[in-house]
């Protein structure tokens, strides 16, 4: 026995560290780290060192539990102020959209494939969720406006939630002999009670973690992720969706100041990327590359249904719900055409639909075995394209946004003491920031400029100094002035210091 746990940690060692650094091989290549891990488990696998695997319903099982993770960490790292511009239509996008998508690829699978209903209906409902995993690792490694970002990794947490059930659902071989609308109420009733839990469960939890004093400061860490588990836990014990459960009580979380909260979300982030890691390498374990050459014309045909057809449908749809009727409509809701056409090449597929075509594997829903070698060749093949050509498509479709500031993750304790986040802006060429002095960016009160790196130099800069391009500026606010002070820098990069005469007001452009 002893000498068998020695060998499979010798062999989960290696493997996690070759994960680990490939992960610098991959950005450098421009191939998606999470296909590095794909591969690695197909090559330790049945075709290659010959480790055999094929239980599904431990993969969904484990799987189930590395989503926990990744959703956990999304919500985590959520800022309320960033999301609730873009909440109608990142949720317009996890539901309504997930409903198009799935009639659309559901239509498509049928006529073309020549699928019975129920089994287009599960291709569609299948792919219909966009990964957060993918979505993540992806978008964070790329300057684009915040609006974008922020609803592309909203929707990734949210829509896992109806998914998940619609996919349980089809993939039922009794079938209940309820009607549609029974089903329907169901369905809400999962998705409403997991954001009630979640809500109750994040905000008890941080009302908790606020003012126990804990005797040490690695604690919080593990309350913290504990707690979005138990939210997890708690749905699923109450019938409700808990991987909504999990991201709301993340949200709730992230967003309460919690003591050492650096400390936390490094925390989740490490054990996001553990999941991230060993879930695709199952997953390629589980794979049997024997059957997978079969898979390429199906997968082709139903990924071509889903990148041009069910994605962009479902998300023009889903815009136009999302703007209200009436009133005055909210600059997150309203992205443009540019920003719909980023939105509809962005909803990136990855280890999710995998993890969802598990089930009707484990459930022996007739058509499972061919459906999950669709999914896994669908994925590996329109990913490599998508994730590799994000930015080409954002510079082709003018959403870029490089003189946008972004966050750097430190942990110092007068950044903790203070609620205040380091932020990273580069002077960009073009930008109007250039030439500009640092007190004619009028920054509010808590917010400053305390570092400017120059030709590989950095100094302390003073009220006269004068922003060059090329500069890149550290920036210091707080949690009250962050907000104000992205917009003051975003307005004088368009139209310089006299942005405020010129009535820019910073806020995003909708596209």
């Amino acid at each position: 026995m002893t000498g068998h746990l020695d060998l499979a940690l010798l062999v989960g060692a290696a493997v996690l560290l070759v994960a680990v650094f490939a992960v610098r091989a991959s950005t450098r290549l421009g191939v998606p780290s999470l296909l590095v891990y794909l591969g690695i488990g197909m090559i330790i696998g049945e075709a290659g060192l010959g480790i055999r695997f094929d239980d599904a319903e431990l993969t969904r099982t484990l799987g189930f539990c590395a989503l926990i993770m990744i959703i956990a960490e999304g919500g985590l790292t959520a800022r309320w102020s960033a999301l609730r511009p873009v909440l109608g239509l990142s949720a317009s996008l996890a539901t309504v959209g997930v409903a198009v998508s799935v009639l659309v690829v559901g239509v498509a699978a049928h006529l073309i494939l020549g699928l019975n209903w129920r089994l287009a209906l599960l291709y569609g409902a299948v792919l219909s969720s966009t990964d957060a995993a993918a979505v993540f690792a992806t978008l964070r490694r790329l300057r684009l406006p915040p609006r974008l970002v922020t609803t592309l990794e909203a929707e990734s947490g949210l829509n896992d939630a109806p998914v998940v059930l619609l996919v349980i659902l089809l993939s039922a071989t009794g079938g209940g002999g309820h009607p549609w609308w029974y089903e329907f109420l169901i369905v809400a009733y999962e998705l409403a009670a997991g954001a009630a839990i979640g809500y109750a469960v994040g905000a008890a939890g941080k009302w908790t973690l606020r003012h126990a004093a804990l005797p040490s400061a690695g604690l919080y860490p593990i309350a913290a992720v504990g707690l979005t588990v138990l939210a997890y836990a708690a749905g699923a014990v109450a019938h409700a969706s808990g991987f909504l459960a999990v991201y709301v009580a993340g949200v709730v979380l992230g967003n309460g100041r919690l003591p050492h909260r650096r400390a936390v979300l490094g925390f989740a982030d490490g054990l996001a990327w553990i999941a991230q890691i060993g879930l695709f390498v199952l997953l390629g374990l589980l794979a049997s590359p024997g059957r997978l050459p079969g898979a390429v014309v199906p997968a082709l045909v139903v990924g071509l249904a889903l990148v041009l057809l069910a994605r962009p449908l479902s998300v023009l749809v889903a815009a136009v719900l999302a703007r209200p009727v009436r009133g005055p409509r909210r600059p997150g809701n309203r992205v443009g055409w540019r920003g719909t056409a980023f939105l509809s090449w962005a909803g990136l597929r990855g280890a999710v639909p995998i993890v969802l075509a598990t089930i009707p594997l484990s459930a022996g829903t007739p058509g499972a075995d061919g459906l999950f070698d669709t999914v896994f060749v669908l994925v590996f093949i329109f990913t490599l394209l998508q994730a590799g050509t994000l930015g080409r498509a954002a510079k082709l479709l003018g959403v870029t946004a490089p003189a946008e500031p972004h966050e750097i993750h430190v942990e110092t304790a007068p950044l903790e003491n203070m609620h205040a986040d380091l932020l990273q802006l580069d002077v960009a060429p073009g930008s109007r920031l250039s030439g500009v002095y640092i007190d004619e960016l009028r920054l509010p009160v808590g917010a400053s400029v305390t570092l400017v790196v120059r030709d590989g130099a950095g100094f302390v800069p003073g009220p006269d100094t004068r922003l060059r391009t090329g500069d890149a500026l550290l920036i210091v606010a707080t949690a009250a002035a962050r907000d104000v002070a992205e917009r003051r820098l975003r307005a004088v990069s368009r139209r310089g210091r006299l942005a405020r005469w010129f009535g820019e007001d910073g806020r995003e452009d909708p596209g």
